[in-house]
């Protein structure tokens, strides 16, 4: 039965559809996969600490970076369910740890600012657990070469995870940046006002000095008789 144009037509636009939306369905499932992100506030002289349980064999990776503070550096370590310390370093402004658990339990990763004694701390950190699920159904056990949306679909995640890490590391520069502003905006302002109120203290000062200057002394009264 021979099938007319128009119809043929609707069917290819249908089966597009479908694609497109199965495509979009699995890019949403991929970028939304096993991690946590959090921007926290570290008073001085504080520690926190947060906790995960993990299955042995799994890998995790901790991205940290301080935004505002002091010199913008804090301490981390990470330790594993027996309390061993798998990573520790002191006075970083930013870094990354990725690291396959060994041990099934909690791991327990920590940010201390106690070694500033009076400045707060602002610090991001991203926490990603386990690897990231293919795209597409199959895609790791399929011996076949990929469709033309298939392709796409890859390309189009793998641009969508670099938009997204640029997104957030300007995010995180810009945050920085408006700290920093602030920060000096606010050292002006200070300076600003000091400098105001010394002017005013010296035009004082030389207004009564040249007042002294120009003031007329009354002679004595207690002269000699003749």
């Amino acid at each position: 039965v021979a099938v007319p144009g128009a119809v043929r037509v609707a069917m290819l636009g249908a089966v597009r559809v479908a694609m497109r939306t199965l495509c979009l369905a699995a890019l949403l499932g991929a970028l939304g996969a096993g991690g946590t992100e959090l921007t926290l506030e570290l008073p001085d002289s504080a520690q926190r600490c947060f906790h995960q349980e993990l299955e042995s064999g799994i890998k995790f990776t901790l991205d940290y970076q301080v935004i505002s503070g002091g010199h913008y550096d804090v301490d981390c370590y990470v330790e594993d369910p027996n309390g061993k310390t798998i990573y520790q370093e002191t006075k970083k402004q930013y870094d990354s740890f990725s690291h396959h658990s060994e041990l099934k339990g909690v791991y327990t990763f920590c940010f201390s600012n106690e070694f500033s004694t009076f400045s707060h701390k602002i610090v991001y950190f991203d926490f990603q657990v386990g690897d990231e699920p293919p795209i597409l159904p199959d895609m790791n056990n399929r011996v076949t070469a990929l469709t033309q949306m298939e392709s796409a679909c890859v390309t189009i995640h793998e641009m969508l995870n670099a938009v997204i890490d640029s997104q957030t590391h300007y995010r995180l520069r810009e945050a920085q940046d408006r700290s920093r502003a602030e920060e000096l905006n606010g050292r002006v302002s200070y300076w600003s006002v000091g400098e105001t109120l010394i002017l005013f203290v010296v035009s004082i000062g030389q207004v009564m000095l040249l007042k002294s200057f120009f003031t007329e002394k009354r002679p004595s009264s207690g002269g000699a008789g003749t």
